[in-house]
Formats: C-alpha cells, sequence, structure tokens
C-alpha cells in the first residue's frame, strides 16, 4: 500500500503552501504561483476554483486580480486542503471487497482500516497550513528558501 496524495490534492497544497508564504494580502496571480510552485498552468486554475468553493481561496478577477487565502493559514488545516480538492477523506469502500463496508457487517480488516483512517484524519486535522509554512519558509522543504517560490516575487 502506497499512500500518498493525488496529483489535484499535490497542487493544491503547494498553491496554498505559496499562498501563506508570501503573506500578501494582494492577490498573487495564477500564472505566478504555477510557476513558483512548479504546478502546470493549464491545471492550477481548476485546483484554485475547488479551493475558492470551500472558501480557502478568494479568487480575484481582472488586471490587478489572482488568489490569495480567504483565511490565515493558521486557521486552514491540512485536512481541509485536502478534501477541498479530494472530497471526504474517510473512504467507505471495504479493503477485501467491491462494496460499502457498513459498521453492521464489517469485512475481516475493516476494524484496523477505520482505526489507521481516522488516525491519518485526526494528524491531518491537527496540522494547519501554517505548521507546514515555517518549514517552508526555513528552506527544510523541496520549495525552501532556495527554490521555486522566491524569484517570482523578487
Amino acid at each position: 500500500m502506497r499512500l500518498a496524495l493525488t496529483k489535484r490534492a499535490d497542487y493544491a497544497m503547494r498553491a496554498c503552501l505559496f499562498l501563506a508564504s508570501v503573506g500578501h494580502a494582494d492577490p498573487v496571480p495564477s500564472r505566478v504561483i504555477a510557476e513558483a510552485m512548479d504546478i502546470p498552468a493549464r491545471f492550477l486554475p481548476q485546483v484554485l476554483a475547488d479551493l475558492s468553493r470551500a472558501s480557502i481561496v478568494e479568487s480575484i478577477n481582472g488586471k490587478r486580480g489572482g488568489a490569495r487565502l480567504a483565511r490565515p493559514p493558521e486557521r486552514l488545516s491540512l485536512l481541509e486542503l485536502i478534501e477541498a480538492v479530494e472530497g471526504p477523506a474517510l473512504s467507505t469502500q471495504c479493503v477485501l471487497e467491491e462494496r460499502a463496508c457498513r459498521r453492521d457487517s464489517p469485512c475481516a480488516i475493516h476494524p484496523a482500516w477505520i482505526e489507521a483512517q481516522e488516525a491519518f484524519v485526526s494528524a491531518l486535522g491537527r496540522r494547519s497550513l501554517a505548521d507546514v509554512a515555517v518549514r517552508y519558509r526555513s528552506g527544510d522543504s523541496p520549495y525552501g528558501l532556495d527554490g521555486p517560490g522566491r524569484s517570482a516575487l523578487g
């Protein structure tokens, strides 16, 4: 088994991380975000639209338009970001069979699977975007101070 973010969740996380890190009240053009965080420019507007529908990002149209966080990064959990683009994190799909796994008729692995999912969801719910942005700004990240994101805004 491999736990990994989908590309859509990865791009959402990168975009929000960039917005949290630049700390601008002014909107940032999507092309700047895409270039800084190595996100395909054609795909980013779809991700930003998902984040906007979830009230995580504000999208501003016009010449000076772009995106900015709708709330302080301290008030945005990693779970919220992922669920905004992926839907609910807890799966009801049975691990062993092609059916929904119910608590009243669980499969053999159901209790362990639910426990693992709940731990995963709890961990993401406890961490804020601000927690991750601190590591980003310190350079303790693949997109740290010397990486993408610093040259785009000067």
